[in-house]
């Protein structure tokens, strides 16, 4: 299972246990209603955190993955110049 899956999981169950302890918890209609109010803005503000922590290592990643292409290509020019180099001086 994916760590996406797994995370995605875990906090809808969080979710869907915190709103059946306020649905049958025994209070007024306005309190639950305020109840699943801050509980849905509670997860949305761990949703929006976990997906911003998913962008920032996947940028990390391809940021990464640019510089190792970038330092490959150089050595690899770097690599062809000596060889032309060298087969100027032999010939």
């Amino acid at each position: 299972m994916s760590k996406q899956k797994l995370l995605a999981g875990i906090l809808l169950g969080a979710a869907a246990g915190a709103v059946l302890g306020i649905l049958f918890a025994p209070d007024k209609g306005s309190e639950t209603r305020r109840k699943i109010g801050e509980k849905k803005n509670d997860l949305k503000d761990k949703v929006k955190d976990s997906y911003n922590h998913f962008v920032d290592g996947v940028s990390e990643k391809v940021e990464n993955t640019k510089n190792a292409i970038n330092e490959w290509r150089e050595k690899g020019k770097e690599k062809l110049s000596n060889m032309r180099s060298h087969t100027e001086e032999v010939s």
